[in-house]
């Protein structure tokens, strides 16, 4: 439960009947020097895997996100900001597949449940080529902001499993965001791992009501919301930056495996200036002899069994 300021917005939690962790109480710190060890098949190092964001944006609300401020603020219709992430579905997405294609790499996706609907052929061609899907919110939307938090992760499992015929292991909320009660309510709604907490290279478990929930590694830093939009670099900084952490994850792992993700958005990586950048990562991680593509799930139940094969 939440209590409301005087103008609306949410505040602190009220920690009712001992329901409610904070974000430290859920997990132990663990060192990532003193851990057991984890073996990836084949005597690989570094899984490596890929996310793409795939997002219905509500032309009634504020956007999500926006390349740059209309005059007189919010304007509604705001023409230029949902038009701007509307290329993405349009254009950017079939050139980000076309690439990963032609690397054979399967991808993860993380859709709002609204979306597979809405952009019915991306969902198509993801489940044809079986790319995980991921929860990502039933609409593109805060969290800690969403009226019904239990409802709308029930809704877009139930979504994502009519159309692929198998409820989702993941969740990544959009924006990464969480109200307290989040991990709780996925672990109970039966998603096994989150991709929220960008706090680690190795999966890490984290404390709820019920069972643990798994959370796996993820990025801001190789990320082209993070990178292009918020620290506002070219592209290149996308392709230098996940060559260098790829590397120094290589050496990492030398006693212990390493999870590592490269995160795109089909309006942002899919656009026409940006995406050779991306194809020179992968074709650089394709060629390592210490580097595996997997879907973030394949990394959870590679996590799972056995622990990766801990010792």
């Amino acid at each position: 439960m939440y209590k409301g300021s005087s103008d609306g917005c949410l505040v602190a939690p009220l920690l009712l009947w001992g329901e409610l962790m904070l974000l430290s109480e859920r997990l132990t710190y663990s060192p990532i020097t003193q851990r057991p060890k984890l073996t990836l098949p084949g005597g690989k190092r570094v899984a490596v895997f890929i996310l793409v964001s795939v997002e219905e944006w509500d032309e009634r609300e504020p956007m999500p996100r926006t390349i740059n401020t209309p005059r007189g603020g919010a304007p509604e219709p705001d023409v230029l900001n949902w038009t701007w992430h509307e290329y993405g579905n349009r254009v950017g997405f079939w050139r980000l597949l076309q690439t990963l294609d032609s690397f054979n790499i399967p991808a993860s996706m993380a859709i709002n449940g609204s979306a597979i609907k809405a952009y019915e052929p991306i969902s198509i061609a993801a489940r044809d080529r079986k790319w995980e899907f991921i929860g990502h919110g039933y609409n593109q939307k805060n969290m800690q902001k969403v009226e019904d938090e239990r409802a709308a992760i029930r809704k877009t499992a139930e979504t994502i499993k009519a159309f692929t015929g198998q409820a989702p292991k993941g969740w990544v909320g959009p924006g990464l965001t969480e109200t307290y009660e989040t991990p709780d309510i996925l672990a109970e709604e039966g998603y096994g791992y989150l991709l929220d907490w960008v706090m680690d290279d190795q999966p890490v478990e984290l404390k709820t009501r019920t069972k643990p929930i798994v959370s796996i590694p993820f990025t801001q830093e190789c990320n082209d919301i993070g990178i292009m939009l918020n620290q506002n670099h070219t592209a290149s900084e996308y392709c230098a930056r996940a060559i260098d952490q790829f590397d120094q994850l290589v050496i990492d792992a030398e006693g212990s495996a390493r999870v590592m993700a490269m995160v795109v958005h089909p309006f942002i990586m899919g656009v026409a200036h940006r995406l050779r950048h991306l194809r020179e990562t992968l074709a650089y991680i394709s060629s390592h002899q210490h580097g595996v593509f997997m879907t973030s799930g394949e990394i959870y139940d590679w996590y799972q069994t056995g622990r990766a094969k801990t010792g």
